[in-house]
């Protein structure tokens, strides 16, 4: 599984009217719904009112690639430069193993 953390920053709000416009017009829907996909939300940092966390989690590259490959990378990018935004990128791999025993201490279920 492959997730990768997208910081969208703009000004004025832009970030936020993005993801709504992003839900609003029915993207988030249409990826959600592609194959492989297995996260994709939206989360507003308590400390920077300008920047949207995206969490996009993918079952593996090959996912990812479709998603590249697909019409609506068009539709995002439009959004984008509408909003003005800039991003900055995490990547992360799971580890099969999970969590390690003596980290399962603090975590409560």
């Amino acid at each position: 599984m492959i997730t990768v953390n997208l910081y969208y920053t703009g000004s004025d709000g832009s970030a936020r009217a993005f993801a709504e416009d992003m839900v609003r017009s029915g993207v988030v829907s249409a990826i959600r719904a592609e194959e492989g996909n297995l996260r994709y939300e939206y989360f507003f940092p308590m400390d920077d009112p300008e920047t949207v966390l995206l969490i996009d989690q993918w079952r593996d590259q090959a996912a990812i690639d479709a998603h590249h490959a697909s019409a609506m990378m068009s539709q995002i990018a439009a959004l984008r430069e509408k909003y003005d935004l800039h991003m900055r990128v995490e990547r992360f791999v799971s580890d099969e193993r999970g969590l390690p025993e003596k980290d399962l201490q603090f975590i409560k279920r």
